[in-house]
């Protein structure tokens, strides 16, 4: 059975710094992309950060660059997302995602297994 868990969410003031982390399993780790995503209540879901398993190259939405950082503990099966200098527009549910793909991209159609989500809450 496949499942992705995400973890590591919570309250943090503007400033502050959250690391999430995506637990995978069911799956081939290494011939999969991760990548986050994440929705806030009323706006469509974005595609925040990717990388892929294999080469270990990355991809950072402009909202974010600069201040997150992806990473990716093979033997774990574990991607993380260090959130830096966080804003109160980061507030929303994180979500993480698994693609057969070799190249990461924040398409979400091109993911095939979701997480549950995590809630992140900036506070200004």
């Amino acid at each position: 059975e496949v499942q992705l868990v995400e973890s590591g969410g919570g309250l943090v003031q503007a400033g502050g710094s959250l690391r999430l982390s995506c637990a995978a399993s069911g799956f081939t780790f290494d011939d999969y992309a991760i990548g986050w995503f994440r929705q806030a209540p009323g706006k469509e879901r974005e595609g925040v950060s990717c990388i892929s398993s294999s080469d270990g190259s990355t991809y950072y939405a402009d909202s974010v660059k600069g201040r997150f950082t992806i990473s990716s503990d093979n033997a774990k099966n574990t991607v993380y997302l260090q959130m830096n200098s966080l804003k109160p527009e980061d507030t929303a549910v994180y979500y993480c995602a698994a693609a057969g793909i070799e190249v990461c991209t924040v398409v979400a159609g091109l993911y095939d297994y979701w997480g549950q989500g995590t809630q992140v809450t900036v506070s200004s």
